[in-house]
């Protein structure tokens, strides 16, 4: 094994088709992201060479600020419900407090198969602002209160970033229960015998030692939150008005309704370097060696 080790040529070619599909499939279209953002061009004729005037009239829409606050909204609402319900749930079905477990592992998780449209649908007659869920309620418990949650501008991009984190909350219960559990019994046993709380000891000792686990759901709920688009484009169309753009709306929005593919990329690559630099974060400050038990 030393000696294969060793051979860097052996090496070399057994990452080489790995390495070549990853060029393919990921690099090079980044790459022709960021190159086509210098460019004004319509995606079909020859574009003219315009260097930063693209990323210079992004940063003076108003339309650009709208959906970057909306994607770090719709981010943060994930990152915290997300994360904080999912583990929750995954530590309590971990210490095998309730029964049913099966049951409600299989449950919490069947939104994530579920097709997206079918989640929007669902949810789309759940806030309607007539016959809907949610002022139903409200009207059984006798209070006045109603709300059309999607055609109101303040309320629209939090409902629909609350139906994303409903449907994928079951995606990060099942990677924390897995970390959960991996965990070896004496830990908990010891802290036991040291007089710790259940929760204490939760704290102190399950919670770090998943740092490894909550730092992927962490990378997965932000960049997912920045990246969002399917929910909007389903449910509101990005409206009302421009209420419910993100940076990817935006891009769809350029390259696909007005035809300006430059601009569209220069979104594009301010959306990868949002989650670039959001990923490094991440990186830096979930360090396990960092943590102390």
């Amino acid at each position: 094994m030393n000696k294969f080790l060793g051979n860097k040529t052996a090496i070399l070619l057994f990452i080489s088709p790995a390495l070549l599909l990853f060029t393919v499939l990921v690099f090079w279209p980044i790459l022709q992201v960021f190159y086509r953002s210098l460019f004004e061009w319509d995606g079909l004729t020859e574009g003219t060479f315009i260097f930063l005037d693209n990323y210079k009239r992004m940063f003076e829409d108003s339309l650009f600020y709208t959906s970057l606050y909306n994607g770090l909204i719709f981010a943060l609402i994930l990152t915290v419900l997300q994360i904080s319900i999912g583990t929750v749930l995954a530590l309590t079905i971990s210490d095998g407090l309730i029964k049913g477990r099966k049951l409600l592992r299989i449950s919490f998780f069947i939104p994530v198969v579920l097709s997206i449209t079918v989640v929007c649908q669902l949810w789309l007659a759940i806030y309607n602002g007539e016959y809907g869920l949610i002022n139903k309620i409200f009207e059984a418990l006798g209070l006045s209160y109603r709300q059309d949650w999607l055609s109101n501008s303040k309320t629209a991009i939090f409902a629909i970033a609350m139906v994303n984190a409903w449907q994928y909350m079951g995606y990060h219960f099942a990677l924390l229960l897995a970390a959960a559990r991996s965990i070896p019994e004496q830990y908990m046993e010891a802290a036991k015998i040291d007089g710790a709380e259940r929760w204490t000891a939760h704290w102190k000792i399950t919670i770090p030692l998943m740092a490894e686990t909550y730092k992927f759901c962490l990378v997965l709920a932000i960049t997912g939150g920045l990246n969002a688009f399917a929910n909007m484009y389903i449910m509101t169309g990005g409206g009302p008005g421009t209420s419910t753009y993100t940076l990817t709306y935006m891009m769809y929005r350029s390259a696909f309704r007005v035809g300006e593919f430059g601009y569209g990329s220069a979104s594009a690559a301010f959306l990868v370097i949002e989650c670039l630099i959001v990923t490094f974060a991440i990186n830096r400050l979930v360090a396990r060696e960092r943590i102390v038990y």
